[in-house]
């Protein structure tokens, strides 16, 4: 091989190795805690409490999130979205005083993305969030809410007034970073495409019931990556 080939060659396995030795730090940007990481809210929904996300905040503080950043609220889910939305005004405020953070993500669970979307559409919280995930969550209804009577469960009923305020103009305003996630088996939410969101990223996942989509192995991961970018 004479020298131009070879001095060829070697640029060309150079690169090679410096592409190869930025994958896992690539990866690592989003699949653990880093500089940039914002504490996580998370939501739950109707007839829920915090003890639904033990699972997933487990994973977050295995993949390096301290429990300070980890925020696993309670609320009382009987009450309208809208005054469960001013609570959770105060919340996020209280979070980011507590963290020094200037942005939270917020992670919700059915119910919980309708209180968690009205905070952000009428209560400026889009200044406050830096991405929203709504997993199995009745944003455009469900005809599971037709037998329960609480306000917050006729507020999920397709067509209910609270809905069609809350979808009209941009579902996805702001800046915040969108995403949601559905299950072609969620019995819970019918019919499965009331989850999707205009302006959202949104993915379908492997048969899962409602209730695992809270515990899903994979669905943890494409939630970690998506809102620590």
């Amino acid at each position: 091989m004479n020298k131009t080939l070879a001095s060829a060659a070697a640029v060309a396995a150079g690169a090679l190795l410096a592409v190869q030795a930025s994958l896992p730090a690539q990866a690592s940007s989003s699949s653990t805690f880093n500089s940039t990481s914002n504490p996580v809210l998370f939501v739950h929904g109707y007839t829920g409490d915090a003890s639904n996300w033990n699972t997933m905040a487990g994973r977050f503080r295995t993949d390096g999130w301290p429990s300070s950043y980890l925020d696993q609220w309670s609320y009382d889910w009987h009450q309208s979205n809208a005054t469960t939305a001013q609570q959770l005004s105060a919340e996020v405020d209280r979070l980011l005083a507590a963290t020094g953070a200037t942005k939270v993500d917020i992670v919700s669970h059915s119910m919980g993305g309708l209180s968690s979307r009205y905070y952000l559409k009428n209560l400026e919280g889009t200044s406050k969030v830096d991405a929203w995930v709504s997993l199995g969550g009745p944003n455009h209804g469900t005809d599971s809410a037709n037998t329960c009577f609480d306000t917050s469960c006729t507020e999920m009923r397709i067509g209910s007034s609270f809905l069609a305020a809350l979808n009209s103009g941009d579902e996805t305003p702001g800046s915040p970073r969108y995403a949601t996630w559905w299950s072609p088996c969620d019995t819970v939410i019918n019919p499965d495409t009331s989850v999707s969101l205009s302006g959202a990223a949104n993915t379908q996942t492997a048969c899962l019931s409602h209730t695992d989509l809270l515990a899903d192995a994979t669905v943890y991961a494409q939630t970690r990556d998506m809102i620590n970018r």
